[in-house]
């Protein structure tokens, strides 16, 4: 096939697609005008991978009829991508770079040679971390082999296109709006976490976490926010900051989890952020006094404090100030340090620090 037209403006129009704060899906039909000049298909499809039910969710699937749209996020097409190698390599494939004839694949066989399409490019996208994100396929009626100009351009294009519908794009820009977020992870409804780009992870953040438990309990709208007792912090805590994940998020993800410094604490101290915790949850000073241990004019005690620091006249107006502002330790964090105390600390790992 001809050699593609003015590559370098090529990649300047994908590049200014996937600067844009659009969404994904209208970033992929955005993405089909460069992509034709690279190379002249009949039919495109860019998809996300699926892995909860081990396919892809099509962002643009154009050139053929419903059947085959659905063939292609199937289960096929992944075990096909996967046995020819393509996650393991930046490099597109076309059709005559093939191990075997396409009659042997069934995808071809059974849904891509019978809807009149015979060659094309296929490359796996992959984000700037490395993840494997999803796949744009490109195909064509012609028999001609697409040149290795068009082939190379694709390549070049890859991180573009990868960025330009990368579904944790939009749940890292949430995170780093949090004031001065240092770490942060996705958590998915299944109890698995998802790493978030730009931002490190956390040992409070691995899978199977009480912090993650916690956050994923706590979040009943936008966003909530708590205190996590960390003795090697300056301060003695991290501030938990659970999100809820835009909508256009993969339906699997359940929330964004943001640690950053604790910021002002009202001059409270951790007994009365324990009692503030417990008085959130709904709790009595009698269940208070049994949980913290203590007798009741102890709590009665911590609980004028705690009044006279937030400003509340009530424990109803103060539960809801320190609610809002994230100054409580939930109860299922109560022992939290106390168990990593008697674990030897993890080497290299210091007070956290905002990532630049």
């Amino acid at each position: 096939m001809d050699r593609p037209t003015d590559p370098v403006q090529i990649m300047g129009e994908v590049a200014m697609i996937a600067a844009t704060p659009e969404r994904r899906a209208e970033h992929a039909e955005a993405l089909l005008k460069p992509l034709h000049r690279v190379l002249p298909f009949d039919g495109a499809w860019i998809a996300l991978r699926d892995d909860d039910r081990r396919g892809h969710r099509s962002l643009v699937s154009t050139g053929w009829d419903r059947r085959t749209s659905a063939y292609l996020d199937g289960p096929v097409l992944v075990d096909e991508i996967e046995q020819l190698g393509m996650p393991r390599s930046r490099t597109p494939l076309r059709v005559a770079d093939l191990p075997v004839p396409a009659t042997e694949l069934r995808s071809w066989a059974e849904c891509l040679l019978p809807a009149g399409l015979h060659e094309g490019l296929g490359v796996c996208l992959f984000a700037a971390d490395g993840r494997h994100i999803g796949f744009l396929g490109l195909f064509t009626e012609s028999t001609a082999v697409p040149s290795d100009a068009a082939r190379n351009l694709l390549a070049h294009l890859g991180p573009a296109l990868a960025q330009a519908v990368d579904p944790l794009r939009s749940a890292a820009t949430m995170a780093r709006m949090v004031h001065r977020a240092a770490a942060a992870a996705i958590l998915t409804r299944s109890g698995g976490v998802v790493a978030l780009p730009g931002l490190p992870g956390h040992e409070a953040l691995r899978p199977g976490s009480e912090v993650l438990t916690a956050a994923h309990q706590l979040l009943d709208g936008p966003q909530t926010s708590f205190l996590l007792p960390t003795p090697s912090e300056p301060r003695g805590y991290l501030r938990v900051t659970a999100l809820d994940v835009p909508e256009t998020s993969p339906h699997h993800l359940s929330a964004i989890v943001v640690l950053s410094p604790c910021g002002e604490l009202r001059g409270l101290t951790r007994r009365e952020l324990e009692v503030l915790g417990l008085l959130v949850a709904g709790r009595r000073n009698a269940e208070m006094a049994q949980v913290l241990n203590v007798g009741l004019r102890t709590i009665a005690t911590h609980l004028e404090h705690i009044l006279t620091k937030l400003d509340a006249a009530t424990r109803a107006l103060a539960a809801v100030r320190a609610q809002r502002h994230g100054l409580y330790i939930p109860p299922a964090l109560l022992h939290y340090t106390h168990r990593r105390d008697r674990q030897p600390a993890p080497r290299g790992r210091g007070p956290l620090r905002r990532s630049a």
